[in-house]
């Protein structure tokens, strides 16, 4: 089963020329992005989410629901490769708030994109490009990244860029970062082993239920153009284009409803709380 391109095309508002090219790629990957939240609230309420393709179609694009890197960048995978693009799956480790010398899980998804030839741009690393729609953050992807180390890309005003890293093991380490301010900071690291659909359901059940996990508690982001929120348990930021940042309090089970389907464009399901 594939997602109906119609249904997934009209839930994030867009119309494009549906031939594999860079230019689509890139306003797909934007399109998504602002259309479809990051949120982890199946986890919160006790349940494993679905990587299953009708249920994700369901849920993501039927259902007024987003959900978490598994279930973002499965569902925009299948569209991609419906498309004609060439799509690869990686796991990586969150780097983000990591201690020095930390080693974490390979609990996120990434995937990297083959543009056709004669779609691409010069120094793209032969139309191959890093593409993420579950990241959520502030500082996330919005448009692919040629995966070309040291390649400083600018793309709706975020700089990010792929740096090497050195290896025990037979295969180099990627790193995403991001610019943030005068420092780079890094999001993800990643190998280039292709993840087979039992890994990656494996690092979903294990961050929908280690009781370590940071998605058992309630976590949801959405970008727009002017500005991006974000909710972290009880606490709501609001980061404006121009960097500006303010912060509130969610106070009690209404408020947070209220606040997930005005301006998050969710419909919460039942049990969902600000904290498990």
């Amino acid at each position: 089963m594939s997602v109906d391109l119609d249904k997934y095309f009209a839930r994030i508002g867009w119309d494009g020329e549906r031939a594999p090219t860079l230019d689509t790629l890139r306003s797909l990957q934007f399109a998504h992005v602002l259309g479809i939240p990051f949120e982890n609230i199946d986890v919160v309420v006790g349940t494993v989410p679905s990587l299953d393709l009708t249920d994700l179609e369901a849920k993501l694009v039927a259902g007024s629901r987003g959900g978490y890197c598994f279930e973002q960048n499965t569902l925009f995978a299948d569209v991609l490769e419906q498309l004609g693009y060439r799509v690869t799956r990686y796991t990586g480790r969150v780097r983000v708030g990591a201690r020095p010398g930390e080693v974490r899980p390979r609990t996120h998804l990434v995937l990297g994109i083959e543009v056709p030839g004669g779609n691409r741009e010069a120094g793209d690393g032969g139309g191959r490009y890093l593409v993420d729609v579950g990241f959520g953050s502030v500082d996330a992807l919005l448009e692919p990244l040629p995966m070309v180390p040291g390649a400083v890309r600018e793309g709706r005003g975020r700089r990010h860029r792929l740096v090497l890293e050195e290896a025990e093991g037979p295969a180099p380490v990627w790193v995403l970062q991001a610019r943030s301010g005068d420092t780079w900071i890094e999001l993800v690291s990643f190998t280039l082993d292709a993840a087979p659909p039992p890994d990656i359901g494996v690092a979903n059940w294990h961050v929908a239920t280690h009781p370590r996990s940071p998605f058992r508690r309630l976590f949801v982001q959405r970008t727009h153009v002017d500005g991006h929120l974000s909710l972290d348990g009880t606490t709501l930021t609001r980061t404006a284009r121009d960097g500006t940042v303010t912060v509130e309090a969610v106070d009690g089970v209404e408020a947070l409803r209220e606040l997930l389907e005005s301006e998050f464009g969710i419909a919460p399901p039942p049990g969902v709380r600000p904290e498990r």
